[in-house]
């Protein structure tokens, strides 16, 4: 069961997973996603997965799913609200939302005996670390946004509950910075509303969607003043939680709760990733720099040896060929529009 397996992460990793031979329920509220989402998996991989829109806030919604899916095995729990910006804006939100849903989803779980999670994490839990690349055994800080807070507060909401209950298995993966879109174009990144990431904000504005680019601060400690994060490409994302389903299924877990870093251990500027943008799409790029935006962690990147080693996974694609992907995800999403 893939929960918020409609949104941008959930969509690309429920290809990987049909893919790789899995059967695939879709649960979503469709809160920051469509469901036409599920005609691009379809035509991508000639599945269409079982679908039921549900908000996991409503426990008793769950509870009439899961008594007719009784041969679910394992658990990829996205569904979350995850900008920076609005949960510093709208905290009891994201509170409520990221929260209420784990606590039923990790309940249900012990009621329907389903016992594995691959649960979506960020690099947020780390705050501004003290030391670069930020590994797996860095401290957990006081985390810069509520969204930060969440996942931090998820995290221990699971460990606390392995330790309790030894029938549940989860890994939580770190995620940096997921761009880029499937190489069909057939999915991507479509946030509802003004998009609160940079690159769909980016292409947007290419495209003539939005008319300005803001760059939030060029005056951080960095060598050229705006913010770093490691930018890692969706699909490569999406094999490596196909890889933690697998370890969890075949118990090659070394822990009943382990957590590891998803990125490509590059830092990338807001700048220099604007630049390659410019390179890829062949569009110079209308942005303006405004005052730094309430949340926003420094500098941040990944050392991914822990995942390298134990999922035997690497990120694979450069920075131009995940550029380009939300560039023709883009391009193809106006081709769309103008036939329609």
């Amino acid at each position: 069961m893939v929960t918020g397996g409609t949104g941008y992460i959930g969509s690309h990793t429920v290809v990987e997973l049909i893919s790789e031979g899995f059967e695939v329920v879709i649960v979503d509220n469709l809160s920051n996603s469509k469901k036409n989402v599920l005609d691009g998996i379809e035509r991508i991989t000639g599945v269409r997965p079982f679908f039921k829109q549900i908000d996991l806030r409503s426990k008793r919604k769950m509870v009439s799913f899961l008594k007719k899916q009784t041969d679910i095995e394992a658990i990829i729990h996205f569904a979350a609200y995850k900008a920076v910006g609005e949960s510093v804006m709208q905290p009891l939100k994201y509170y409520h939302n990221n929260i209420l849903s784990l606590i039923n989803l990790l309940s249900l779980m012990l009621d329907y005996s389903i016992p594995n999670m691959v649960f979506s994490s960020s690099c947020t839990v780390y705050g501004q670390p003290d030391h670069l690349p930020v590994t797996e055994d860095a401290p957990v800080k006081e985390a810069s946004s509520p969204y930060g807070n969440t996942k931090q507060i998820d995290e221990e909401i699971i460990r606390d509950s392995v330790a309790a209950f030894d029938k549940l298995k989860c890994i939580a993966l770190r995620y940096f910075n997921p761009i880029g879109a499937h190489s069909s174009a057939l999915i991507g990144e479509l946030p509802v509303g003004v998009p609160n990431n940079l690159v769909p904000f980016m292409t947007q504005t290419a495209i003539g969607i939005r008319e300005q680019l803001s760059v939030f601060g060029d005056d951080y400690h960095t060598p050229d003043g705006s913010c770093i994060r490691d930018y890692i490409h969706v699909v490569d994302l999406a094999k490596a939680h196909v890889a933690a389903v697998r370890r969890l299924l075949e118990n090659k877990n070394k822990a009943n709760f382990e957590m590891f870093n998803l990125g490509t251990g590059q830092g990338v500027s807001v700048f220099e990733l604007i630049k390659v943008f410019e390179k890829v799409s062949g569009v110079k790029l209308n942005y303006k720099i405004v005052s730094r935006r309430a949340g926003d962690t420094e500098q941040v990147w990944a050392d991914t040896t822990l995942a390298n080693k134990e999922l035997g996974w690497k990120a694979k694609s450069t920075l131009e060929e995940t550029l380009q992907s939300a560039w023709d995800w883009e391009t193809n999403l106006k081709r769309r529009y103008e036939q329609e």
